[in-house]
């Protein structure tokens, strides 16, 4: 998955998400939507979840199978 660093400030998943997609088309913001998104290595979907200063975010991309 993407991993992305959060940086100094903390911030809540929604913030992180919207500056990933802040420079992206529409495109991008619908596969986003459907990713899956991991904090910590749990599953998260509250865009209000609050992310630590050293969380680490694993965004997966959607695929098919299992």
């Amino acid at each position: 998955g993407l991993r992305h660093g959060v940086g100094a400030a903390e911030g809540t998943l929604g913030d992180l998400l919207a500056a990933i997609q802040s420079d992206k088309d529409e495109r991008f913001a619908t596969v986003l939507s459907r990713c899956s998104v991991l904090v910590n290595g749990t599953r998260v979907s509250d865009p209000a979840t609050a992310l630590p200063e050293d969380a680490t975010v694993d965004v997966l991309p959607p695929f098919a199978g299992g």
